[in-house]
């Protein structure tokens, strides 16, 4: 699975994750996704429901990066964990 880069905003109502498309062919075509997520609860308790995902080019996907932390979002942990 791809690294990928959590955001949260300043209210703590929303994130957002940044993961490289595994379909894209390196340094051809790279797309990375960008999820979309409404917390509902607390973090900890319950992950954030999915509201919305694109795929865009990973060139205007670290634009928005870094858009969103000029804006005040921040850097925040995984919170969508992996089924075991």
């Amino acid at each position: 699975m791809a690294k990928s880069y959590w955001l949260i905003n300043s209210q703590r109502t929303e994130v957002k994750r940044f993961i490289k498309n595994d379909k894209s062919i390196d340094g051809v075509f790279e797309f990375m996704f960008i999820d979309t997520g409404k917390i509902v609860s607390e973090l900890e308790k319950e992950p954030p429901v999915i509201t919305i995902t694109i795929s865009v080019e990973i060139d205007l996907a670290r634009e928005i990066y870094k858009r969103l932390l000029a804006q005040g979002w921040k850097k925040t942990k995984e919170v969508w964990k992996k089924k075991e």
